[in-house]
């Protein structure tokens, strides 16, 4: 007797529907990695600052990368070194994120080749940024301690940019007067926390340094955020010009700022004070015509 075996063809069923573990990427998106560097690198920036403005940035007894306590000089002995040691703790993760991000984007195929090139820069300058911050330690000069803070501005720059153009599609005229609206309301704060105001009140303290810093990311995210979703929004040259002549005024307005506080110059002073007024007259005008554009655009619909 024959027997004929019916050969039945092995589903691969089995194969693709056993449970795979989601990568953390997939599982919470690329625009929420972004945000969440984008988060890393300000808190990195402004630690820095507390580290610059408690004199702590030599602590740790001039120790890079270790510090002055523990196993290996790994932890700091006291607050001075704490702070210095929290920055460079921080500055750790966000080095990590930035590099995650970079990987991913350039994985992921459908991520805008606009933002790869923007967080690959920002994965190239972020080595720069950590030997700069060793020289600090090292040498601590004026020049390098300017190096170290623009650079870090300039890679918060380009991932606020990034994130803006992957949350475009869900940023609409209302972002663009929200952000107008935070430059308008940073604007003051960044003058009076400056040494020209605050000086004739009070020291020049860390936590007011501290605050006038996180003033500064503030105006700078305001005036990146605007004329990006501004252009996609808003159809009029007039406002869109405005909006991104804003940019160039807030960028002259922080770097006075900052020259301010570095050298205390009576005609840097004033020119930043001239500066500053001419952007807040922007910032008005182009909220005006935003609130006005977007509720013309409501009534035609």
């Amino acid at each position: 007797m024959v027997l004929t075996l019916a050969r039945t063809p092995v589903s691969t069923d089995s194969q693709t529907s056993r449970p795979v573990v989601r990568p953390l990427i997939e599982r919470f998106g690329f625009h929420h990695l972004l945000a969440t560097t984008l988060v890393l690198v300000a808190a990195t920036i402004l630690l820095g600052v507390a580290a610059k403005a408690t004199g702590s940035g030599l602590a740790c007894e001039a120790n890079w990368p270790q510090c002055d306590a523990g196993p290996y000089n790994l932890l700091p002995a006291n607050i001075p070194s704490f702070y210095e040691w929290f920055h460079r703790f921080v500055a750790m993760f966000a080095g990590f994120a930035i590099i995650g991000t970079a990987l991913a984007s350039i994985r992921l195929p459908d991520v805008d080749r606009r933002v790869v090139a923007l967080v690959v820069a920002g994965m190239i300058l972020t080595p720069i940024q950590v030997v700069l911050g060793r020289e600090t330690v090292t040498q601590y000069t004026m020049n390098i301690l300017s190096l170290h803070f623009w650079t870090a501005v300039l890679i918060f720059a380009l991932f606020v940019v990034a994130t803006v153009l992957v949350w475009g599609p869900r940023l609409t005229a209302t972002h663009v007067s929200g952000a107008l609206g935070l430059g308008l309301l940073s604007l003051p704060f960044h003058v009076a926390l400056s040494p020209l105001v605050v000086g004739d009140i009070t020291s020049y303290s860390p936590s007011v340094q501290m605050a006038q810093y996180g003033v500064t990311l503030a105006l700078l995210t305001a005036v990146i955020v605007a004329p990006m979703v501004g252009h996609r929004r808003f159809a009029s040259g007039r406002l869109t010009a405005l909006l991104s002549g804003s940019t160039v005024m807030a960028m002259a307005v922080i770097f006075l700022g900052r020259r301010a506080v570095m050298t205390f110059n009576p005609a840097l002073d004033y020119l930043y004070v001239i500066a500053a007024g001419v952007l807040f007259a922007t910032f008005a005008v182009a909220l005006y015509l935003t609130r006005r554009a977007a509720g013309a655009s409501e009534r035609a619909r």
